[in-house]
């Protein structure tokens, strides 16, 4: 009786390490871990989805989302995740300082312990600044022509 009950036992601690040391990866896929906005104009709000497909054969629930400072907004679906189905987390930066920027968002999966870390970069332009990239970059390139 005593080797039956060891047993058991051996088997609910093995099941609950495999829950704590389970990750995001083992359940969902992204359709990147990061996002790169390049310059963006100062004070317009840049937006970008991240894609979440459930790879496992059961729902799967978004916990929560949060990003390391109040200039990103995650939004991200409350309703579980069927298998097999994707959905999006819409990811905002307000762009309101100038400079490089590169912003973490943390995705929580329920009954997973460890979070997904989505990154956003870029470099954020005052409004002349920006105006005189874009209008550099729509000259048309000067090159040699060819026979």
């Amino acid at each position: 009786m005593k080797k039956l009950l060891f047993i058991a036992a051996g088997f609910i601690l093995a099941a609950g390490a495999m829950a704590q040391t389970s990750k995001p990866d083992d359940f969902v896929k992204f359709n990147t871990n990061k996002h790169d906005f390049g310059k963006i104009k100062q004070a317009v709000p840049a937006t970008y989805y991240f894609e979440i497909t459930n790879t496992s054969d059961k729902p799967v629930v978004i916990e929560n989302a949060h990003a390391t400072c109040g200039c990103t907004v995650p939004e991200y679906p409350k309703e579980p995740l069927s298998p097999g189905k994707t959905a999006k987390i819409k990811v905002q930066y307000n762009a309101a300082n100038g400079g490089h920027f590169e912003k973490t968002v943390f995705v929580k999966l329920a009954g997973v312990q460890e979070e997904k870390a989505l990154a956003i970069t870029g470099e954020v332009l005052t409004a002349e600044a920006y105006d005189a990239y874009v209008k550099e970059k729509q000259k048309p390139k000067s090159g040699k022509s060819g026979k």
